[in-house]
Parts: C-alpha cells; structure tokens; sequence
C-alpha cells in the first residue's frame, strides 16, 4: 500500500469523495455529508489529505485532516478535524484504514494539533468500532451536525 499525500481537488481524491458521498446518502438517505470542505483547508501545515494507492497504482482508500480551532460548532484550540476516511468497499477489513488513521494522526502531531476529532454516525457502526478501538473516546458534539441525534463525535489526545 502507498500512501500519498495529494490535495482535496487532485482528480483521485474527487473520485473517492463521490465514493464516500454515495455510501453516505444509502446509509443516511440525505444526499452525502453537507459539511463544506475546500482544498486550502487540507494544504499543510494546516491539513492534509492522504490517497491509499493499491500496487496496480489504483486509488482505493482516503482520509485527511484539517486545523480547527476554538470556533462556533464546538471545536477547541489545536483541533484537527478528521475528514473523508473512506476504503474501498471491495478492500475493507484488511487493516487499510487503521493505516491511513496512524499516518493521519502522525502528521497532525507533527503539525502541532493537540487532539484529533472526529464525527461520524450511528449508521457507520464499523467506523466506530474503528475509531473506539484505536483510543477515540466519545467527547461533546462538535461540527456541523452536532444536533442530529444520529451524530456521534470523537476525540483522540495526540499527546499521549
């Protein structure tokens, strides 16, 4: 597996967003995940995005982090918000995303984020089985759905 680093717009990242978009709207039926979400928010140092290359050099899994600090939907200084974990559905299971997780959590460290977070849902149990048993513990609503009862937030401290 190679794991690159690419930005948000790069057309491999595009094609596994609206991958993950359309997992989203048939687990949520709502049309993907709203949130608003820009390339310059994943340039470092203040975010990343990762691309998972399989060894035929094909795209199958993504994720990245962007910087949030203290703000109005609940974030605290020396966030960094996870954004768009995503494996290919044919590839799950294989340890893919606890790889892309370690290497996410690495370069916010290396940035200077203080805790990682996250929001996910009730729908995506086995995200959350992922998150839970890599050291993510629940924490207050943050993001924006944070008043949707089917949101569930967590948070790592990266200092630990």
């Amino acid at each position: 597996m190679d794991i690159r680093h690419v930005p948000f717009d790069h057309p491999d990242a595009v094609k596994l967003n609206d991958e993950v978009q359309a997992e989203y709207h048939v687990r949520y039926g709502d049309g993907g995940d709203a949130t608003e979400l820009a390339p310059e928010d994943f340039k470092p140092p203040n975010g990343v995005y990762l691309i998972a290359y399989d060894e035929t050099g094909a795209p199958v899994a993504s994720g990245g982090w962007r910087a949030q600090d203290a703000n109005d939907e609940g974030n605290l200084d020396g966030d960094a918000e996870l954004k768009r974990m995503y494996v290919n559905a044919q590839l799950r299971g294989r340890g893919i995303a606890r790889r892309m997780l370690a290497a996410l959590e690495e370069d916010a460290r290396t940035a200077g984020r203080i805790r990682m977070v996250l929001e996910t849902g009730t729908e995506q149990p086995e995200a959350i089985a992922l998150y839970t048993s890599s050291g993510y513990e629940p924490c207050a609503k943050f993001g924006y759905y944070r008043h949707h009862e089917s949101s569930r937030c967590f948070a790592k401290n990266l200092r630990a």
